[in-house]
């Protein structure tokens, strides 16, 4: 079993900058790709980041692309999304993910999940 806590949400102006944390516990954190997803009022879960294993490969969704930059430190077992450059609409609930395959996009092929932080941008 993996346990994820998110931290770093709140509420920003519009232009502003967040950066969302999620620490991951359980089974070994390298085994893992991580990601986040968020889920907007009314709105499927949708794909924003993910980051393989070893944190060389990064994917991102291309409404947050050139904006979001995901890392991790795995001495931390620690996951991180910068979020610069915010607006309205990235408004949602975010949620960390953890699973064997970084590379899809689809939320039900992740295996764990967070409890989720809420970030709120107002215009």
């Amino acid at each position: 079993q993996v346990q994820l806590v998110e931290s770093g949400g709140g509420l920003v102006q519009a232009g502003g900058s967040l950066r969302l944390s999620c620490v991951s516990s359980g089974r070994t954190f390298t085994m893992y790709g991580m990601g986040w997803f968020r889920q907007a009022p009314g709105k499927e879960r949708e794909f924003v980041a993910a980051i393989t294993w070893s944190g060389g490969g990064t994917y991102y969704a291309d409404s947050v692309k050139g904006r979001f930059t995901i890392s991790r430190d795995n001495a931390k077992t620690t996951q991180y999304l910068q979020m610069n450059s915010l607006k309205p609409e990235d408004t949602a609930v975010y949620y960390c993910a953890a699973g064997t395959n970084p590379y899809s996009s689809r939320y039900r092929a992740w295996e764990y999940w967070g409890q989720g932080t809420q970030v709120t941008v107002s215009s």
